[in-house]
């Protein structure tokens, strides 16, 4: 807003009402004419209500004209003098203007009224036309963006005085002349800045030099991990804005939002820190999770809000500001699962240690994959053995990809179990390891059958029997007795013979 005009407006005075009397719309209290009939009264009587009404319509009430409503700032005494006229303060400060603080450029103009609607105009130039310097228009941009809803009236008076000392500073001395009109005048800016409050000095000087170290164009970058993350383990990510000079911004707001990820919650807001950095917490919940900031940062140049009316002062945006956004997408898989290989016995179920079985892929032949996505294979390229131990015959392998199936292939059988062993078709299991849990998997064998024995003549030799037989039928006995007998009798046979022969 101008600093200088506590302007009347020109608009009529607020709240005036017509006073205009109307004349009552009466009839004539004579009696008619004869030659008048009652038809002819009553259409007279119409027309003269009619007349009336007509007049009454044209009568209009002036429009109230809205009043400048100060926001923050302070009133400097005494003010410029333009038109080669005295005044007694200027406002160096923000204006509200349709329930908005904005701050107002070109020096002398007449205020907005606080209720007129502001629509996006040109590029801010100079009071003179002129294009303001690069510099310049971002340190505007700047100073509008982190300080144009300030609350504080040294802040609010210093970013004003520095609006008007870039856009209407005078070009030589002539552009002080007093006698010049509003819209020529130039801003007088040592002689407005010695009017400042202490306070609003101070701020002046921090305000610039805010300015001139974190000025546009800025640019945000956000960073992932660059080891793969675990899915539903939350890892650190950040985000870093830095000025024109590539140094860190501190104090800027920052929204998150991510996909395949959660960032705190679905929504997230962190702040730079000094050096222009903020560090959160992303928990993956996808291969590839991404990660969004959006954050408001200092247009290339400011631009202006144009009143509805041509004589009211350029209204700058309460932002100066433009939408920045930065991405990135990390890297992340599943928790590692893992299986434990219990070999037990089909009967007892107990444990049995020492069986070596081979993990493979479901397909029972290609090996099965580790974390890291490497197959797990041994020494002679072929997929990798484990075998089981202790009592309880358990064999166990950790960091396995996961999702993933898998197959344990008894590779031979231990002692004692050889009988239900078939090479062609080896015991074996498969199941499903599931990120960040351990597949149970069981495989039985059936014992060999161990054979029954008896002792068996004098000399007692064993004799093997079937399994299945628990007793000895009678007819085999008495068979193998009559067997016995003639095995002795020819033996007895034998001796004399050769007795007979020696003699």
């Amino acid at each position: 807003m101008a600093p200088t005009l506590r302007p009347s407006s020109t608009r009529g005075s607020a709240g005036a009402q017509s006073s205009a009397t109307l004349p009552s719309a009466t009839l004539p209290s004579a009696p008619l004419p004869a030659s008048i009939t009652r038809r002819a009264a009553v259409a007279l009587r119409l027309l003269v209500t009619l007349a009336l009404a007509a007049f009454s319509l044209v009568i209009v009430t002036p429009a109230a004209s809205a009043e400048v409503q100060e926001g923050n700032g302070h009133t400097t005494t005494p003010g410029q003098p333009y038109g080669d006229q005295n005044r007694d303060s200027d406002w160096l400060g923000s204006y509200v203007v349709g329930g908005k603080q904005v701050f107002c450029v070109q020096f002398a103009l007449k205020a907005p009224d606080s209720g007129e609607q502001y629509q996006p105009g040109d590029e801010l130039l100079t009071k003179w036309g002129e294009e303001i310097p690069a510099d310049t228009a971002a340190n505007i941009s700047y100073l509008l963006l982190r300080y144009g809803d300030t609350q504080d009236a040294d802040e609010a008076a210093a970013l004003a005085h520095l609006l008007h000392s870039w856009t209407a500073a005078p070009r030589t001395p002539a552009d002080l002349d007093r006698n010049l009109p509003f819209d020529r005048i130039a801003y007088n800016v040592d002689g407005q800045f010695a009017k400042l409050p202490q306070g609003a000095k101070d701020a002046v000087e921090r305000l610039r030099t805010d300015a001139e170290a974190n000025r546009g164009p800025w640019t945000a970058e956000v960073t992932a991990p660059e080891q793969e993350q675990t899915i539903g383990e939350a890892g650190e990510w950040s985000v870093s804005v830095t000025n024109a000079a590539g140094k860190g911004v501190p104090g800027v707001p920052v929204t998150l939002s991510a996909e395949g990820a959660q960032v705190g919650a679905e929504r997230a807001d962190v702040t730079t820190g000094e050096d222009g950095t903020a560090t959160f917490q992303v928990t993956p919940e996808a291969e590839e999770p991404s990660v969004t900031a959006t954050m408001s940062a200092p247009a290339a140049r400011p631009y202006v809000q144009d009143p509805v009316t041509a004589d009211t002062q350029r209204v700058v945006s309460t932002g100066g500001e433009q939408e920045l956004t930065a991405s990135a997408t990390g890297a992340a898989k599943n928790a590692p699962g893992g299986v434990e290989v219990t070999k037990v016995d089909a009967e007892s179920e107990k444990g049995i240690a020492g069986v070596p079985l081979r993990l493979t892929a479901g397909d029972e032949e290609s090996p099965a994959e580790g974390d890291d996505g490497e197959p797990l294979v041994g020494e002679d390229g072929n997929p990798t053995v484990v075998t089981t131990e202790g009592d309880g015959g358990v064999a166990t392998v950790d960091e396995l990809q996961a999702p993933q199936r898998i197959c344990v292939i008894e590779v031979s059988p231990p002692n004692g179990y050889a009988d239900a062993f078939d090479p062609d078709d080896p015991p074996s299991a498969c199941g499903k390891v599931k990120p960040d849990g351990t597949l149970a998997l069981t495989i039985s064998n059936e014992a060999d059958q161990v054979p029954t024995v008896i002792p068996a003549g004098e000399q007692g030799q064993p004799m093997a029997q079937s399994p299945t037989t628990t007793a000895t039928p009678t007819g085999a006995l008495v068979g193998m007795g009559g067997l016995a007998l003639a095995i002795a009798v020819a033996a007895g046979l034998l001796v004399r013979r050769r007795q007979l022969s020696g003699d």
